[in-house]
């Protein structure tokens, strides 16, 4: 029995991160967490099923349960908001179903801009990202968000390469009956890119972008939310920006890629092996590669 469990432990420490101890020695609890799972497998699933804080409670790391691959969520206290730090403008609080200790809700502005940066060497290497912003937009107390589209753009090392555009439409995520009993009250508006979607966790996300990680290919990652309409704005709730690995086969519109050379082959490692249809955009000297549009054939 106990070979057994040895064997089995081997087994399961394949699936943890090969940095793992140095990832969790900033994290303040997870000494007691190391000591007392029984065995990999246990701290594994720990880790896909519980988000640790790490970095001093600036960020959280998870694993992805299918593949043990990383996963951050930078909390709104990493990013850069503009007048984030002035009351009559943006609000920190506490939110019971945050895992941070804190959140920033917007007051009252006309001048919309978040910022998120992360180093890819911290992420899994040879693996498709999406980002996400993380919020809450309460649909009986926010004004000046549902009519405005949201530009997002990606840069890597302060090269920017692509640009989406995004909508905080709130109307994009109810049912058709509740859509249809909205427009019956107010006149039709028009919404702009990708609608928010519901979490499991009780907040809402907006795809932002993808990016591959190419091992030895490690760069800077900034991502940035701007809705610079002039119309004022309040009620969003920012948890954080998510990076977590791509579900499903169909890529953004904004896709970042770490290579110079061998496309076809980090394709493949993207999207396993699947087939791809693609219109490639090559700006020397740019290096990477940048793909507005991809499409399973």
């Amino acid at each position: 029995m106990f070979k057994s469990a040895a064997v089995s432990d081997v087994a399961w420490k394949r699936f943890l991160p090969s940095d793992l101890e140095s990832i969790l020695s900033t994290c303040p609890n997870c000494s007691l967490l190391l000591a007392s799972a029984s065995s990999k497998k246990e701290l594994y699933f720990s880790l896909c099923e519980n988000p640790v804080l790490v970095d001093d409670g600036r960020k959280s790391f998870s694993l992805e349960e299918k593949t043990g691959k990383k996963c951050y969520m930078l909390s709104a206290r990493t990013l850069s908001i503009t007048w984030a730090d002035t009351p009559q403008y943006w609000a920190w609080n506490s939110n019971p179903t945050s895992r941070f200790p804190e959140v920033a809700e917007l007051l009252w502005v006309c001048w919309l801009e978040i910022r998120g940066k992360i180093n890819t060497s911290m992420l899994s290497p040879a693996t498709l990202y999406t980002t996400y912003l993380v919020f809450k937009l309460p649909i009986d107390y926010h004004h000046g968000l549902d009519d405005q589209p949201v530009l997002v753009s990606m840069k890597m090392d302060g090269e920017e390469s692509c640009a989406r555009t995004v909508s905080w439409n709130v109307e994009g995520r109810l049912g058709r009956q509740s859509r249809n009993a909205r427009r019956r009250r107010r006149p039709t508006r028009r919404s702009y890119g990708h609608y928010p979607k519901e979490r499991g966790d009780g907040w809402l996300e907006i795809e932002l972008g993808d990016v591959f990680t190419k091992e030895g290919k490690d760069g800077e990652l900034e991502i940035r939310v701007f809705d610079g309409s002039g119309h004022w704005k309040n009620g969003l709730i920012v948890e954080g920006i998510e990076i977590r690995p791509k579900q499903g086969n169909q890529m953004s519109n904004c896709f970042h890629i770490l290579v110079k050379e061998e496309l076809p082959q980090a394709v493949k490692d993207a999207q396993d092996g699947l087939l791809l249809k693609l219109r490639v955009y090559h700006k020397w000297p740019i290096q990477w590669y940048k793909f507005p549009t991809m499409t399973l054939m």
